[in-house]
């Protein structure tokens, strides 16, 4: 299987490029009543090199999957740019789209979905390639080289989706996804229908196909177990917006938005001598609706430092100790997680 062609590199080398995306659902007149429009976006901007993992994190209904839908086209946005490759995505006619769509492929979070039960799996591995224009010859060899590639046995192509064990299926979707050798996967919670054992098989696997074919990825989760294992750099989102950029060991160490703080301080601590040490972070309330977001800084219902100015002024991304790591908050501090425990 050969590798993805090479992106041709942009000023700071992004393959991808976020800018501004906002995604407004709803909101057309019923008879005499106009329902609020659900903000499900509301303005994102990041970027993510070839090569690179980037993590989208966050609670369910962030809007980090409908970034994704966005990003590869499944949904259009309602305002910003998708950039990948050169190419504006989002203002792509249907045929550019397709184009666009070979170097870059979605992995959904329930692999059993995604999949056509009425069709094997060598079915459905062979559809985009012979889409593609390829040789019925040459596809079978190419199906075989697929399974093979994600753990399969290809002898096992005439079985359907529900013969396959979930790990199994995930399998099938990612092998689906590299069909066509692209340069971007985006894996929307991968392996949170999984059991523990099997996550980690299939993370393993997305690390050694990356390794191998150069492949960028945006990880989107809601567990930050998971982000610490295969992420580069993380993005932490909130109701629609990023809170906070920056590379796995800064946001793991040194989180400065409390949002972060407060999703780290609910992962399980694997030193057996600092369980019991954690300061916890329970954040009072639910997540607003995002029909009705709330006014100045998204996260001031929730944040025990909230101020006047918080509620009036949102806080834009900006750099704080080094050149990737990026907050928005009008007062962001470190915050230890673990409890300082007196002799």
């Amino acid at each position: 299987m050969t590798g993805p062609l090479t992106a041709p590199a942009a000023a700071d080398g992004a393959l991808l490029r976020v800018e501004g995306l906002v995604k407004h659902y709803g909101g057309a007149r019923h008879g005499f009543a106009t329902p609020p429009a659900i903000q499900a976006v509301g303005g994102v901007d990041f970027t993510l090199k070839a090569g690179e993992t980037l993590g989208l994190v966050g609670e369910s209904g962030c809007g980090k999957s409908t970034t994704g839908r966005c990003i590869i086209g499944l949904e259009r946005p309602t305002a910003g740019r998708v950039v990948f490759d050169g190419q504006d995505v989002a203002t792509a006619s249907p045929r550019q789209l397709k184009a666009i769509r070979r170097d870059m492929q979605y992995v959904f979070q329930d692999p059993y979905s995604s999949l056509n039960p009425l069709m094997t799996v060598f079915s459905t591995l062979a559809e985009p390639l012979y889409l593609s224009g390829m040789r019925r010859n040459d596809i079978r060899d190419r199906v075989a080289e697929l399974m093979r590639l994600v753990g399969l046995a290809p002898e096992h192509g005439n079985r359907f989706p529900h013969e396959f064990s979930g790990g199994q299926r995930q399998r099938i979707g990612i092998a689906r996804a590299l069909a066509l050798n692209p340069k971007l996967l985006i894996l929307d919670e991968p392996v949170s229908a999984l059991d523990v054992s099997i996550q980690a098989q299939v993370i393993n696997l997305l690390e050694d196909l990356q390794d191998q074919f150069g492949l960028a990825y945006l990880f989107i989760a809601h567990d930050l177990s998971v982000i610490s294992h295969i992420c580069d750099r993380v993005a932490v989102m909130y109701l629609g917006r990023i809170v906070e950029v920056g590379t796995r060991e800064e946001i793991f160490e040194r989180a400065l938005h409390p949002y972060t703080q407060a999703l780290l301080s609910a992962v399980p601590i694997d030193d057996p001598d600092l369980r019991g040490k954690t300061q916890r972070i329970v954040l009072s309330g639910d997540l607003p609706s995002p029909a009705r977001p709330p006014s100045g800084c998204r996260f001031h219902t929730r944040c025990w430092k909230a101020q006047a100015n918080c509620k009036q002024t949102p806080p834009t991304l900006a750099r704080m100790h080094s050149q990737s790591q990026l907050v928005a908050c009008h007062y962001p501090e470190e915050r230890p997680l673990v409890a300082t425990i007196q002799a």
